[in-house]
């Protein structure tokens, strides 16, 4: 949302701008919430929206953080293959990368891995040099400061409850009154299904929150990872896996799981909201995703509540980690859309209207792509 207010203004010099924020401040949800990692479009599908946006948007990323002093560090990451299947799967996400555009991708033997990672585990690894890290809050309070620079309007604690339409405009309701305005942009993540349905669009897909935990290396053991490990993704389930990620600003954490939250906002087990929990239970794609992998929703609800088994999913990577070296961390909640037969959307979804547009799927890599699907969505 903030990243297409400012390009907005940049594409479009001249434009009215006015962003609707729920939170007393920006970036409280995905943006604050995320591992903090700049994806260079390594695992998404050639052609598709988010290869294409995840490609340019990271290096759009780097410039503008560079550009506002804002910290990142562009540090690689290692995929990691664990066995002769792995290893194949690797190969095909090296020719993936090529086709994406990526540059200086090397495949790394066990000797190579050693050097740069002496703890991991694996028989092989694909080397992501563009890979990073940055300070996604920072970057969000930089764009709201170029906006209402801009002369634009950002109002905050700002709920939308109700649209209309009167007089060739939008009127939105929202708890610090009403706004107008000719066009109308749906970038409200976690709630973007309920907001399209506001302005009159049926929810054929459905946000279904799924929440991730961490747990991060406790002082002493912070050195048994130095950037980025991740494992190489399993076709048969459609979440990525744990992985280890080195923080902007100091530390280590490990993971996330994938367990369902009992609210849109439900950063904790006990966070629970009604309302939420019933439009998912309710919602039969959800089933036909438990009938589908059912073995994989045990697993990720086992690993939330043991440690050890979390750290058992984490040793694949780094065998030498025991339960001592991690200690809770945080946990963020993946505003995902889900089809009614139970799939999860992979690709970005903008739907556009004669005076709208609703994005409504915007999972990772979309805090690292956000400048591209701003600059996507004002084309």
């Amino acid at each position: 949302g903030l990243a297409t207010a400012w390009r907005l203004q940049t594409m479009q010099p001249g434009s009215r701008v006015c962003l609707l924020e729920k939170e007393p401040e920006v970036g409280r949800h995905q943006s604050g919430h995320n591992s903090g990692v700049l994806h260079c479009g390594l695992y998404y599908k050639p052609g598709s929206t988010k290869a294409i946006l995840a490609v340019r948007g990271i290096r759009q990323m780097v410039e503008f953080c560079r550009e506002a002093g804002i910290a990142h560090e562009v540090c690689g990451k290692l995929v990691v293959a664990c066995n002769d299947a792995e290893l194949e799967r690797l190969r095909k996400l090296e020719e993936r990368g090529r086709q994406n555009g990526l540059e200086g991708i090397e495949f790394l033997g066990r000797e190579a891995m050693l050097e740069r990672e002496p703890n991991v585990g694996g028989i092989a690894a694909l080397r992501v040099p563009q890979e990073g890290i940055v300070d996604y809050p920072a970057v969000c309070s930089e764009l709201k400061r170029r906006i209402t620079a801009n002369g634009g309007d950002v109002q905050t604690g700002a709920r939308v409850t109700r649209f209309k339409q009167r007089g060739g405009e939008w009127i939105a309701t929202t708890s610090k009154g009403e706004f107008a305005g000719r066009y109308l942009v749906n970038c409200a993540g976690l709630h973007c299904d309920r907001v399209a349905g506001l302005a009159g669009e049926k929810r054929e897909t459905r946000i279904v929150p799924f929440r991730g935990e961490y747990y991060k290396l406790v002082e002493g053991s912070k050195g048994l990872v130095r950037h980025l490990i991740y494992p190489v993704p399993d076709p048969q389930f459609p979440f990525l896996g744990v992985h280890f990620t080195r923080l902007i600003h100091g530390g280590t954490e490990a993971g996330p799981n994938a367990v369902l939250a009992f609210a849109r906002e439900g950063y904790r087990k006990t966070d629970v909201n009604v309302r939420d929990l019933w439009d998912a239970v309710t919602y039969p794609g959800l089933w036909r995703f438990v009938a589908k992998y059912p073995r994989m929703t045990a697993l990720e609800l086992w690993q939330s509540f043991s440690k050890r088994r979390f750290c058992k999913a984490l040793q694949k990577l780094v065998p030498s980690i025991r339960v001592t070296d991690i200690e809770p961390g945080g946990a963020g909640v993946r505003a995902q859309a889900m089809a009614r037969e139970g799939d999860l959307i992979q690709d970005f979804c903008l739907i556009q209207r004669p005076a709208a547009l609703h994005v409504l799927n915007a999972p990772s890599p979309a805090a690292t792509a956000s400048l591209a699907i701003g600059e996507e969505i004002v084309r």
